[in-house]
């Protein structure tokens, strides 16, 4: 039986991975990965301006997440090379980030949590918060999934179809920046990205539909958590870094099935 401290890690953990599936399929469908790590990056300005101004770190990761989701949107659109954009934008505000952290006077800070997590401190209401922001972005998701899908594959035919990819585009930017708000607590800034991505990169191989792809990566991003934490427990290693090393090892076998076994029966 787990205690109480397990009890709660293992559900936050199930929370951010049932919320990151479905939007990591979409990053990795429109080749977004750099565009969810900027946006995570930003997270610490977030986090910083929260201790200032005495608010809920959740509030200020989700304003100024989704502020740097729309800068990176709005830019791109006029005439910035994308991949050089969101390298200048995610590693300066990451960088202003933590000096803006060294200002805060007289506030104790572990700043090594917010960069990697610290699942193993979260309470009763960080689960609320977490699983309050998992339903939102499930809705959201859920609600558009038609018309995210077809903007995703061809944003000329959702325009004839009557969908805007822009509106879109702003509904998977707003479900992004609550991910990202959410997740901090439980793997780091540094390693939302990887929590968005590899499940769903993993579940590729495995998927014949869209939505089988989706299920798919929030088993495998439940399982990564669950498996993670026992070994971080048990080995007394980081959790947030031990659940991503999961599912790292996780995609290696995915890709050993993609390259190996998938061949020899399209032969036989």
């Amino acid at each position: 039986m787990f205690d109480d401290f397990m009890f709660r890690a293992s559900l936050a953990g199930l929370g951010v991975a049932i919320a990151a599936a479905p939007l990591g399929c979409f990053i990795v469908w429109r080749r977004m990965a750099f565009f969810g790590d900027a946006t995570a990056h930003a997270a610490i300005l977030g986090v910083a301006l929260s201790l200032t101004l005495s608010m809920p770190i959740f509030a200020g990761v989700l304003v100024v997440s989704l502020l740097m989701a729309l800068a990176i949107a709005t830019l791109s659109e006029r005439g910035y090379a994308m991949d050089t954009l969101l390298g200048v934008l995610s590693h300066s505000s990451l960088a202003f980030g933590l000096v803006a952290v060294s200002f805060l006077s007289g506030i104790r800070i572990d700043l090594m949590a917010y960069l990697f997590g610290d699942i193993l401190s979260v309470g009763t209401l960080d689960l609320g918060v977490i699983w309050g922001g998992a339903a939102l972005v499930l809705t959201l998701v859920g609600w558009r999934w038609s018309a995210l899908l077809t903007s995703t594959v061809n944003p000329e035919l959702a325009c004839a179809s009557g969908i805007s990819p822009k509106r879109e585009n702003m509904i998977l930017t707003l479900s992004l920046a609550v991910v990202v708000a959410v997740a901090i607590k439980v793997v780091g800034v540094l390693l939302i990205a990887a929590m968005l991505i590899i499940p769903a990169a993993t579940a590729r191989p495995f998927s014949r539909t869209p939505e089988t792809m989706a299920i798919i990566a929030a088993i495998i991003g439940c399982g990564a958590s669950l498996a993670g934490l026992q070994v971080s427990y048990v080995m007394d290693t980081p959790t947030g870094p031990t659940i991503v090393c999961i599912v790292a090892i996780l995609f290696g076998v995915s890709s050993a099935f993609r390259y190996f076994i998938r061949p020899q029966k399209t032969h036989a």
